[in-house]
Parts: C-alpha cells; sequence; structure tokens
C-alpha cells in the first residue's frame, strides 16, 4: 500500500452531504461493489462546492478527494475535458499528464493500472451528474 495514497483519501474535507447540490450522481462499480455518491452546486456554468459520500476502497477514496478539490470553482467545460483525458488514460501508453493536472499523477500511472476502475469511478458519477 502507498502511504502517499493513504494520506489523500484520509483529506475527506468535501465528503459531506450537499443540501443545496443543483447536480447530483451515484456510480457503483460493479466489478468490487465500489459505491460513489456525488453531488455538486453548479451556477454560471461552474461548480461551486462539490461533496461526496462513498463506500469504496482507498484508491477511489483517493481519487475523489483529489477530484472533489480541483473541481470546486472549475467550469462544467473545463471539468470535463479532465475527465475526457483521464478516461483514455489507461488506454495511451506513454502519456504525458498536462501540468494543469499533475495533483492526479500519483493516482494516474502504470503502477495503478490494475485499480484504474477504482480510480476512475468518481471521474464517472461526477461526469453523469455534471451532463445530466
Amino acid at each position: 500500500m502507498n502511504l502517499d495514497i493513504l494520506k489523500i483519501a484520509s483529506d475527506t474535507v468535501n465528503h459531506k452531504n450537499l443540501d443545496d447540490c443543483t447536480h447530483k450522481s451515484k456510480q457503483k462499480n460493479p466489478l468490487c461493489g465500489d459505491e460513489m455518491e456525488i453531488g455538486v452546486k453548479i451556477s454560471k456554468n461552474q461548480i461551486l462546492d462539490f461533496a461526496y459520500q462513498c463506500k469504496s476502497c482507498i484508491y477511489c477514496q483517493a481519487s475523489v478527494s483529489v477530484l472533489s478539490k480541483f473541481s470546486i470553482n472549475k467550469t462544467v467545460r473545463s471539468i470535463n475535458e479532465s475527465i475526457n483525458f483521464f478516461n483514455t488514460f489507461f488506454e495511451n501508453n506513454n502519456v504525458k499528464i498536462p501540468k494543469e493536472l499533475k495533483k492526479f499523477e500519483i493516482l494516474f500511472n502504470e503502477k495503478n493500472f490494475s485499480r484504474k476502475d477504482c480510480i476512475l469511478l468518481p471521474f464517472k458519477a461526477l461526469s453523469k451528474a455534471i451532463n445530466l
């Protein structure tokens, strides 16, 4: 177990219930049973707040922790572009992570290929929520 992943997952500042969310989604990984619920508050095409609740592995928890902090104050369009990049990351060999997405580098690397579904679950949930 990577201690850095554990440290990231333990940052639960956005692990909460967002009563006034404007967009919400729930996803489940059928392979392992991880569950992720994401709620975001969007105004004028910008994510103002992000909340998540999950029953999941440490990789999924770390992924949603980073994604939640990264997404706040970003536009829906820029988040969709980031989601699209990461959805194909594990399919493309030797892809370099852009500077603005370096926060995700600890998760998105070849060592974590076997955990890709866990890492991507929060991205799928967020995508579903903001594209309803």
